[in-house]
């Protein structure tokens, strides 16, 4: 009731705020707006606007993610207005008058150049305290994305790199022309992007993490691309886990073609991109060789990928206010041989078919000078199809190698999404009113045949110890050994292998698991394959960016979320945020520092998969069945093993039958908590920006995140602590022996801190660059919706706080553009360096018997012997520490996530060299003008300015043609960054990094067999 009436008490009294700031009165001073587009009237976000007075004092500002400009508290008098964008002309200079009172609208017009490489005017550095104009925000447009990935996987792991730490463990949002969950564009089709733009901003979902890509549009007059990169292993590296160098190509090749439909009207846009990737995965692995002698093997295994995507985009003008956008995107993948890589041996390859359809539909209508409308619509169908072989069961052998079948079988998932959203800007006086609202639904239908062939696990445990002739040495404690030593005497001791089928002794299976051997587990799925979910949210904000003052700058909102299929009926969202200049403003000029601090609050939905493995599993009889057989390994006070009854798991290598696992199995049942709700995050943040010589700006500031209800997987049916004993090696369940029940709960916590320092600067037209560090703690009591979220004591979770997996402690990148004068070279450099991530450190083994093998082990005692007679037996001595694999109730555990993985660091760098030929010559002539539009009237964008509206280049002579060639090394150094070790104490391989830290320091899909070091060579034509 309390809660309800504080949530109460905080919406009305926003609403007053908000009510009461709108009814202040307006500064007697002159103002300015206006928005800046292209030919085609497409909105240009990040268009540098400078303003000169007749003193000759200069004041700047970027259009916004609406394409607005907005000049406030200006002194009336003569002004000097010019617009540029990147790949786009600089227009001619506009001689407008400027009145005190209402404010003044002036569109301006840009016209994209022939010879896009010839422009490289980026945004203006210059400080400003408008709410979207802070200095930590990342632009990246023409020369800047080159030292990026072709590839757009890596492209997005890159985005999200420069993103940083995000709010929650689900890293960054990738928007696409304001829509989200698209598909990362081809980066040829990519005309700006932004990161990390104005975090306390109502119409964001977080706080951080945010990025925004915006493709290009159209042109008025025909032009086109055309580039070709190529990359194979001659030009590589050899990866340092590969015995050799391993076979490695890329073919992607792709372009486009633009230019005008109707005169005036309309033009289009159509881009093309095919790769060809024979990639490879690396298989490092332990295994047992013909003689049942350990074989470590590390190789290359091909792993052909396909890609195709075609997006044509129509920009047409309805009228003088109303533009629309069509988009259209297919993709298309085929992969083969997914599946392989690190402990997956080539027999475990399966295929995988992607198709996705996307339309996107934009209508921006400038209803006055003061208003604009945007609503947009998207349409995504997907199909993802998955081929592999389910005859023989999987065979894993924790932390050393996984063999046998894919199980995947044939699986299809059909997902359809729709999204609506409508959004509209008001500048009224000193304030910027935005309002706005999304609807979103996804609906998925999924048949996964996965498993319905059955896995059998070998896991490391404490066996007896065996003579030459494998029989249990009488009066001996046993010891602890990895997976492997079980899976070896398995082979040896197993009557249905062919290593043991001249055994004299004629074992039998329950004879073969007194020694040692035997399977800790098998698992197997049956019943309907066939399940779906259906899930909606809904977001509405409001927004007040009050310019109280030339240098002052109050925002505050409020953004309501809700979504379907858990409790969400109060995600009340209150935004607050100002932005001061210290001193006295200079009249025309902009600060030379900006002090800005904000605080919200911010949700993180509950994702549609989590639910959808909820309703597949949900125990109701309908669905699937998901079924697993554990062994009990039991010694006697003695240490001599007790005898068991036989179980299925004696099956192996056969599958048993399903009626005999269903009696002695335990089942698998998912479902979401009644009282499961949105993670919320408290969000506060505070920076200082300093403008400094040479057009530097630099930055510093803390971000302060505190989580509530972060989700977690627990299993409520777990057996309670204490329960399982020599005697009972089963346990006592809270809700009776029906099984495991994995609920999804949102009862999880987290604390970040977060200090970042950094700068960027437009030092010339030739020189630019970028750089920022962070500082970060990350603490949490569970990784998110995964696995890895289970505890290891599902009945108390106050062991679990500690480190995050995402808890990075120091990043560092550095980024620019040097275009050296001389030989008309670019160069691209691109740093990424940061800490390793920690791990966490697993026994490897259930004993809690929940069906998960997440149990930490216990340090061992200070002295303890690591060797020799006086060893104790739950003793693992290794690198990271000593460890009690088998410790007491209520002995406490070594912290979560306690391992350090290395650190990385990486340089990228690109250069091209752009030869232009073929000289047209273009003239216009485009009638005098003194001032632009008078205040209230609405005007055609562009209409009677001299060089701003179409045609409006004048007269020059530029080149019809041009060959850029350029060369992209990734990892310049050739560093090997490895990725984290391995944890699990039962893996013969703990405490080793088996591979590559993804690749260049991105944690991007593939790759990982490929060279360490790749030369990308990349040739575009363009006219």
């Amino acid at each position: 009731m309390l809660r309800r009436v504080l949530r109460q008490y905080l919406t009305t009294t926003l609403l007053i705020a908000f009510t009461v700031f709108t009814a202040l009165g307006q500064q007697s001073r002159a103002s300015l707006r206006g928005l800046v587009t292209d030919e085609r009237s497409a909105r240009i976000v990040g268009a540098s606007v400078t303003l000169t007075d007749s003193n000759g004092q200069t004041k700047a500002t970027l259009s916004n993610d609406e394409g607005i400009y907005v000049f406030n508290g200006l002194a009336p008098g003569k002004y000097t207005i010019r617009a540029s964008a990147t790949t786009f002309a600089t227009s001619s200079d506009v001689q407008i008058e400027l009145k005190a009172g209402p404010p003044q609208s002036l569109d301006l017009t840009l016209n994209a150049t022939i010879e896009e490489q010839r422009v490289t005017v980026a945004a203006d550095t210059s400080l400003s305290t408008d709410a979207t104009a802070n200095a930590n925000q990342l632009v990246l447009a023409g020369k800047d994305l080159d030292a990026l990935p072709d590839d757009p996987d890596e492209l997005g792991a890159a985005l999200r790199a420069l993103a940083g730490p995000s709010l929650g463990p689900d890293g960054g949002q990738i928007f696409i022309d304001g829509f989200s969950g698209g598909t990362l564009p081809p980066k040829s089709s990519i005309r700006e992007v932004r990161v990390n733009q104005n975090p306390f901003a109502a119409e964001n979902d977080q706080m951080t993490g945010r990025i925004d890509v915006f493709t290009r549009p159209g042109t008025d007059k025909l032009r086109a691309s055309a580039f070709m990169t190529f990359n194979d292993e001659s030009l590589n590296s050899r990866n340092p886990f590969a015995a050799h160098r391993t076979a490695f190509s890329v073919r992607q090749f792709g372009g486009n073609l633009s230019g005008r439909l109707v005169a005036n009207k309309a033009s289009f846009i159509v881009d093309f991109e095919r790769r060809e990737v024979n990639d490879n995965e690396l298989v490092n692995a332990t295994v047992l060789d013909a003689n049942l002698n350990r074989l470590s093997i590390a190789e290359g295994v091909l792993t052909p990928r396909r890609f195709m995507n075609f997006t044509p985009r129509v920009d047409y003008a309805l009228n003088e206010s109303n533009t629309l956008v069509v988009r259209y995107s297919y993709n298309h993948s085929n992969l083969q041989n997914n599946g392989v890589g690190n402990f997956s041996l080539p027999q475990r390859a399966y295929d995988s078919l992607f198709t996705s359809n996307n339309l996107q539909i934009t209508e921006t209508a400038v209803i006055n000078p003061t208003t604009i409308n945007e609503t947009r619509f998207q349409f995504t169908h997907s199909r993802t199809e998955q081929l592999g072989d389910s005859s023989t069961p999987t065979l894993v052998v924790s932390g050393s190698f996984i063999g046998g079948g894919s199980q995947v079988g044939q699986s299809v998932n059909t997902d359809q999404r729709w999204e609506l959203s409508n959004f509209t800007a008001i500048q009224k006086g000193q304030h910027t009113y935005k309002v706005g609202a999304r609807l979103r639904h996804v609906n998925i239908v999924s048949i996964n045949n996965s498993n319905f062939g059955g896995q059998y696990l070998f896991t490391g445990a404490l066996v007896p110890q065996l003579d030459a002739n494998g029989e249990i040495i009488p009066n001996t404690l046993p010891i602890p050994v990895d997976s492997l030593e079980r899976y070896r005497r398995n082979l040896i001791l197993n009557p249905r292998t062919l290593l043991s089928v001249n055994d004299p002794r004629h074992l039998t299976p329950v004879d073969v698991r007194a020694r040692g051997g035997g399977a800790a587990q098998f698992a197997i799925n049956s019943g309907n394959p066939e399940a779906s979910v259906s899930q909606f949210d809904f977001a509405l904000y409001g927004q007040d960016d009050w310019r109280i003052r030339s240098n002052l700058t109050f925002s505050y909102g409020l953004r309501y979320e809700y979504q379907s299929n858990i409790d969400s009926p109060l995600n009340l969202a209150p935004r607050i945020a100002v932005a001061w200049s210290p001193g006295t403003p200079s009249r025309g000029r902009p600060p030379k520092m900006v002090i800005r601090a904000g605080l919200g609050i911010f949700y993180v939905r509950f994702n549609e998969t989590s639910t959808l493995q909820a309703n597949r599993f949900s125990g109701d009889g309908n669905g699937q069945q998901q079924f697993v057989v554990k062994e009990n390994l039991l010694f006697d006070s003695n240490g001599q093993p007790v005898p068991q009854v036989p179980s299925p798991l004696d099956a192996f290598p056969n599958v048993p039958s399903l009626a005999g696992v269903s009696t002695q199995s335990q089942q698998i049942t998912w479902r979401v908590a009644p009282t499961l709700q949105s993670l919320v995050a408290y969000g506060l943040g505070a920076q200082i920006e300093r403008q400094l010589p040479h057009k530097i700006t630099m930055f510093t500031g803390v971000f302060l995140f505190k989580g509530q209800h972060l989700f977690r997987v627990r299993d409520i049916n777990a057996p309670l602590p204490g329960t399982i004993t020599s005697t009972d090696v089963t346990g006592v369940r809270p809700f009776g022996d029906v099984g495991h029940i994995y609920q999804y709960e949102s009862s999880g916590k987290m604390n970040q801190n977060q200090i970042f320092v950094g700068l960027n600067s437009r030092f010339s037209q030739s020189i630019s660059f970028f750089g920022n560090y962070s500082l970060v703690h990350n603490n949490s009591d569970t990784e998110g919706q995964g696995a890895r979220s289970f505890p290891v004591d599902s009945h108390d979770l106050r062991g679990e706080y500690g480190r995050a997996s995402i808890d990075i402690r120091h990043r560092f990148t550095f980024g620019g553009t040097w275009t050296l004068p001389w030989w008309g070279l670019s160069l691209n450099p691109f740093i990424l360096a940061s800490t390793g991530a920690p791990f966490n450190i697993i026994t490897g083994v259930d004993t809690n018997l929940d069906g998960q093998f997440m149990e930490r082990p216990s340090f061992a005692p200070a002295g303890v012997a690591c060797d020799g007679p006086g060893k104790p037996i739950d003793v693992v001595c290794t690198q990271a520490g000593n460890f009690n694999v088998k410790p007491a109730p209520g002995e406490q555990l070594i912290p979560r996530n306690y391992g350090q993985s290395p650190g990385y660091f990486v340089v990228n760098l690109s250069a091209s060299k752009t030869i232009s030929f073929g000289s047209i010559h273009s003239g216009n002539k485009a009638a005098k003008a003194s001032s632009g539009p008078s205040a209230g009237t609405q005007t055609k964008p562009g209409a009677g300015i001299p060089g701003v509206g179409p045609g409006g280049l004048g007269s020059s002579e530029v080149k019809r043609y041009s060959m850029q060639f350029s060369i992209n090394v990734q990892n310049l150094f050739n560093r090997v960054n490895f990725q984290p070790p391995e944890g699990n104490l039962s893996s013969p391989s703990f405490g080793q990094s088996l591979g590559l830290n993804g690749f260049g320091g991105f944690s991007a899909p593939g790759s990982s067999g490929a060279g360490n070091r790749r030369i990308i060579a990349r040739v575009r034509f363009s006219f």
